[in-house]
C-alpha cells in the first residue's frame, strides 16, 4: 500500500541522514523499520500494568501558543502520581522537562500519551520500572546515623 507523508524539512533531512548510515535501500525501507519500531514501543507502553515508579523526559516548544497551560492541566489531572519535576530551558523556544510519577501503571501510560499528543511537544519518552518491594525496605530506626543525620 502507497501512502503519503507531509515531513518538514530538517525531520526529513535527519531522517535521510540516519537512512544513510544505517545502509537502508531506499526511504520506505527506513519508514518501514520506523513503524515497527514505534508499534512495538506503543505494545510495550500498553502492558504496564500494577504500580510503577517512571519518569517521563519531554521536549517541547515553549512558545507553541496554549501549550505550557495544557501541559499544566494534564500534569493537575494526574498530579496524585507526580513526585517531582524539573524544567530546563534549552534555547529560547525549547524547554525539556522530566516528570518523576508513581502510582498505577495504566495511569502513568495515559498521562504519557496525552502528553505525545499535544501540538508543540517534539519529543516524549515513558520509562517504567517495578518498585522495590516495600516490605525489603529498612525501618527508618533500624538504618546507621549518617553525618547528615539530626543531632
Amino acid at each position: 500500500m502507497r501512502i503519503g507523508v507531509s515531513l518538514p524539512d530538517n525531520l526529513l533531512t535527519k531522517f535521510d541522514g540516519i537512512i544513510e548510515q544505517r545502509g537502508y535501500s531506499s526511504r520506505s525501507e527506513g519508514i518501514r523499520d520506523a513503524i515497527r519500531s514505534y508499534i512495538t514501543h506503543y505494545e510495550w507502553m500498553n502492558d504496564v500494568k500494577g504500580r510503577r515508579v517512571a519518569t517521563i523526559t519531554l521536549i517541547y516548544d515553549y512558545m507553541k501558543r496554549g501549550l505550557s497551560s495544557s501541559l499544566t492541566e494534564i500534569q493537575h489531572e494526574y498530579s496524585s502520581l507526580i513526585k517531582t519535576s524539573i524544567l530546563a530551558h534549552l534555547d529560547p523556544d525549547n524547554c525539556l522537562e522530566v516528570i518523576v510519577l508513581d502510582g498505577e501503571g495504566q495511569d502513568v501510560r495515559l498521562m504519557a500519551e496525552k502528553l505525545m499528543s499535544l501540538k508543540g511537544v517534539k519529543y516524549v519518552k515513558l520509562n517504567t520500572a517495578l518498585p522495590p518491594e516495600s516490605n525489603n525496605r529498612v525501618p527508618d530506626d533500624l538504618r546507621p546515623e549518617t553525618a547528615l543525620d539530626p543531632i
